[in-house]
């Protein structure tokens, strides 16, 4: 099935940042569409308290959260493809979005499409998920003051997770399967410096423990084979993250980490391409500054359009 109209502007992704970009282009009367993804949302749809989003006293649960975004964004006549994109040609213009059963052209492109937390890959990883493992400290280290916590890594990441709930936790425990940190050393020295931080190299979980939520991590030593528990109440997968990138190689400048390059805010060096969010932001992974990136872009892509509208018949 193809699309015989070209769009103004298509928007790939529908987690925080395209859902806004959308709101703000609709109401720019931009009339843009979205190829929200088979899995709709972004990953706040995983996430079941968030409770650092603007403008919910009492918190509100992930998925609630990105369903009245939606309703917001319907509400505004916002048009939705509940679709993966395949592949994209931006070597041309109208640029070229291909979902699983639509060709779509557009004029301008804001690319969404967020980051996808490195998991460990275990079943009792992914069956606990939002009950004690989590892969986010600032979105969840709140509900684990004054408890005991697991931080799985030893980059820069781990070391900055396990420094923000060093201020909140009882104790963090750091798990990492090889024998040395790898974080910059200045990383290392605030961690180490913390006195509810220790370390337990050498080791990797074999399994999540507990029911309805986390009780404790099952290790085994890389070097001895030894099987031991380690009592926690959350466990902090802090092992990186991949941005959503694939089906843009080849298409767009992406940094050494794969994440889209950006100048100016939210351009790529593609003129007439935007991005906002996790996909081209890998230090802040908020979804209130993937929301207000997703504005950013919609602003800018107002702009872009506006200044390649064709002259009139006088010229002017």
């Amino acid at each position: 099935m193809s699309n015989t109209k070209t769009e103004k502007l298509v928007i790939i992704g529908s987690g925080p940042a395209g859902l806004t970009a959308a709101i703000y282009a609709a109401r720019g009367s931009l009339n843009p569409l979205v190829v929200a993804g088979r899995e709709a949302g972004g990953q706040l749809t995983l996430t079941t308290d968030v409770d650092d989003f603007p403008g919910f006293e009492n918190g509100i649960q992930g998925p609630e959260l990105m369903a009245k975004m939606r309703k917001q964004a319907e509400r505004f006549d916002v048009r939705f493809v509940n679709e993966d994109v395949i592949s994209v040609d931006l070597q041309t213009k109208p640029f070229v979005v291909q979902s699983e059963s639509r060709r779509l052209t557009t004029e301008s492109l804001i690319i969404a499409t967020g980051a996808s937390a490195r998991w460990l890959g275990l079943e009792s990883e992914q069956r606990l998920r939002g009950k004690g493992v989590s892969a986010c400290a600032v979105c969840d280290g709140f509900f684990f003051k004054g408890k005991k916590v697991v931080v799985v890594g030893v980059g820069d990441t781990a070391m900055r997770e396990a420094a923000y709930l060093s201020k909140l936790c009882k104790k963090v425990t750091v798990v990492h399967r090889r024998g040395e940190l790898r974080a910059q050393p200045a990383l290392q020295e605030l961690v180490k410096s913390k006195p509810a931080v220790d370390f337990i190299l050498n080791s990797e979980i074999e399994e999540v423990l507990g029911d309805a939520k986390v009780s404790g991590v099952r290790l085994k030593n890389t070097q001895t084979g030894e099987i031991s528990t380690l009592q926690t109440d959350g466990v902090f997968i802090a092992i990186g993250h991949k941005p959503n990138t694939g089906f843009l190689k080849g298409q767009i400048e992406l940094d050494d980490k794969g994440y889209i390059a950006v100048k100016n805010e939210t351009q790529t060096n593609v003129s007439g391409i935007f991005t906002a969010g996790d996909v081209s932001d890998f230090k802040y992974r908020q979804a209130v500054t993937a929301a207000g990136a997703g504005c950013k872009a919609a602003f800018d892509v107002e702009e872009y359009l506006s200044m390649i509208q064709m002259p009139t018949e006088n010229g002017y």
